[in-house]
């Protein structure tokens, strides 16, 4: 298989995570989405990374992809129960509209806007804290999808906690032991090139925001925008 992606996509990260704890061999092949090449538009429809090659055959959009791995390699990351298994969907969903949150968080224009959707994200994860098991995962264990949607979510929070202190999690120790305990997980670590943190930097300083105003000159600099 191969795994058509963008060094910094989180949707990508997905499905690696799931790709890794499944044990499936596959090759990564990154894009500039800036630049797309003829054959990514031939093989993605909405010009979005991730694709995942089965073959000669295409399957794009990431939610897809985790459906199309868990249901034929072993060992199955959701639920038995058919509802378990809708719950888990739904908090997919969920940590979709989280990351949508987050790129109006570093998009922010300025310092009140900045401060609002902070607030707006750690709202989010108030809500999640409450359907949270005991851990170390999100429904205790096994690891499931929902962990492997929530481990890009979580990595963003090391790149911001360098910059201030947003209280994404404050007063929420469920989350915050769950984000430990994703940050510890080998299919999550190696989702991303070591470069990530970096590339990320560049990233947020070239959105000209509220939140690239704040990066210290220590984060920035060598970074070429």
């Amino acid at each position: 298989m191969v795994l058509v992606s963008h060094a910094l996509c989180p949707y990508v990260q997905r499905a690696a995570i799931v790709l890794a704890e499944k044990g499936v061999a596959f090759e990564r092949r990154d894009i500039n989405l800036a630049d797309k090449p003829d054959w990514f538009r031939n093989i993605s429809p909405l010009g979005k990374t991730p694709v995942l090659l089965v073959g000669d055959e295409a399957i794009f959009e990431s939610a897809v992809i985790c459906e199309y791995l868990d249901e034929t390699a072993l060992p199955r990351l959701h639920p038995t129960n058919a509802l378990q298994r809708a719950q888990h969907r739904s908090w997919m969903e969920f940590g979709s509209a989280l990351l949508n949150s987050i790129g109006a968080f570093y998009n922010a224009t300025d310092e009140p806007v900045l401060i609002a959707r902070a607030g707006e994200i750690q709202a989010r994860f108030a809500q999640i804290e409450a359907a949270l098991s005991d851990g170390p995962y999100f429904a205790g264990e096994p690891f499931s999808i929902v962990d492997a949607v929530f481990g890009p979510v979580f990595r963003y929070f090391d790149v911001f906690d360098a910059i201030g202190d947003f209280g994404f999690l404050e007063g929420l120790p469920k989350a915050r032991n769950w984000r430990r305990a994703l940050a510890m997980r080998p299919s999550v670590v190696e989702a991303v090139r070591a470069d990530y943190p970096m590339l990320l930097r560049a990233f947020l300083l070239g959105r000209r925001s509220a939140l690239s105003r704040r990066m210290a000159p220590s984060l920035t600099a060598g970074l070429q925008v």
